[in-house]
């Protein structure tokens, strides 16, 4: 079997940033998938599920209610590692283009409070699994150690 683009990824000098992860063409339609890659791998401590299930439910709320992206959301979860999240959307976008969205997303996220969307029993599968106080605290980590600064190297891969 052939190996998949993110395993292609060196993850031993990989940095966290915003990456394009790879393009999709079908049918004149391009589909850009993001690497939001939030800790270091095999170098920092992965997240846990809770607070990364809690960024998942308030980063999706967010970017679903955001009045110039909304339309071209079409997923963002966690990646399995977890060591960040892909953000999936329509366009043939750059890193760049979305660092913004990025940026007022991790905001969001950093100073969040209250109940957490769609984490009632009947809304969530696993409702119980959250952590809004970790949640916060990774949320503005990345902002102040990547997003505040974010640079060239952080916008693409290393070779």
């Amino acid at each position: 079997m052939e190996k998949i683009a993110s395993f292609t990824v060196n993850h031993l000098t990989l940095e966290p940033g915003v990456y394009v992860s790879r393009k999709d063409k079908r049918d004149g339609v391009t589909v850009t998938t993001f690497d939001l890659r939030m800790t270091a791998p095999n170098r920092e401590p992965v997240m846990n599920t809770a607070e990364m299930h809690t960024i998942e439910h308030l980063g999706a709320t967010f970017l679903r209610n955001d009045s110039q992206w909304k339309e071209s959301i079409v997923y963002f979860g966690p990646m399995g590692c977890r060591t960040g999240f892909y953000l999936v959307m329509f366009g043939d976008l750059t890193s760049a283009q979305i660092a913004p969205l990025v940026r007022k997303m991790f905001e969001f996220i950093a100073r969040y409070e209250g109940e957490i969307p769609g984490a009632a029993p009947r809304d969530c599968g696993n409702c119980l699994d959250q952590n809004l106080p970790m949640a916060n605290w990774l949320a503005a980590r990345y902002l102040k150690n990547t997003l505040d600064n974010i640079d060239e190297a952080h916008l693409k891969y290393p070779d």
